[in-house]
């Protein structure tokens, strides 16, 4: 739909913004990075056959975003982490589906390389969905 069509055009631009969001904590709620995961997520539904080339730059930045979330000590209240971590880890599944499975893959070294229990889960869930 034109929907689309206007977010392919403009996706270079989007992936900017987006991977700008994804990097900085905006706050305890988290509003900026909860909204932008959201904006991701129809991003990746709406533009799913340019999604594949974008790959390695998103999967980069939701793994660092998954991360910080995680190793944060701030102010963040637990329900607004696994929230991030939740919106983060559906945007990972909905990239391994565009991509055949490419996602799974990439997270097979990231994943036996990595000790944090949290960190694991979310790339677990990706593992197993199908």
């Amino acid at each position: 739909g034109r929907l689309g069509i206007l977010i392919a055009r403009h996706l270079k631009r989007l992936e900017r913004v987006i991977l700008g969001y994804l990097e900085v904590c905006d706050g305890p709620e988290e509003e900026a990075r909860l909204g932008i995961l959201e904006t991701l997520q129809c991003t990746i539904e709406h533009a799913w056959p340019r999604m594949p080339c974008r790959l390695p730059v998103l999967l980069k930045a939701l793994l660092k975003m998954i991360w910080d979330v995680h190793t944060d000590q701030g102010s963040t209240p637990e329900p607004v982490k696994a929230a991030l971590l939740q919106r983060a880890t559906e945007c990972l599944i909905l990239l391994d589906r565009c991509s055949e499975g490419q996602v799974k893959v990439l997270l097979e070294g990231v994943y036996s390389s990595c000790e944090e229990n949290r960190v694991r889960e979310c790339i677990r869930k990706v593992q197993e969905n199908t």
